[in-house]
């Protein structure tokens, strides 16, 4: 799996995103309050709103559209809704959020 460096991990604010163009579209790279990251296409599975501007809390993004909640470490909507946005496998290391851009993973 090839990583790419994305940028220093104080370059996102923690309950926030970071925006990065991917193959397929952009991706949302989301910081948890410790210090966690993941990433998603910047996509709700919904109506396609921007994920990477939706409110973090937990290991969890609110939809700005409608208010749809997704896992970050699955993409999965929350019940009642259905649908998953596109992971991407991201990690910290040495301070460097690194971001794997090969494949998105499927949702189940």
């Amino acid at each position: 799996m090839k990583w790419f460096d994305i940028c220093s991990l104080d370059e996102i604010n923690p309950l926030g995103a970071r925006i990065v163009a991917g193959p397929k579209g952009d991706i949302a790279v989301f910081r948890t309050a410790d210090d966690q990251v993941f990433a998603l296409d910047d996509r709700c599975p919904h109506k396609g709103g921007p994920l990477s501007q939706g409110i973090v809390f937990g290991k969890q993004v609110a939809c700005p559209l409608h208010n749809w909640q997704i896992n970050l470490d699955s993409g999965e909507a929350v019940a009642p809704d259905v649908g998953c946005a596109h992971r991407h496998e991201a990690r910290i290391e040495n301070g460097r959020v690194l971001l794997s851009l090969i494949d998105a993973t499927e949702c189940a």
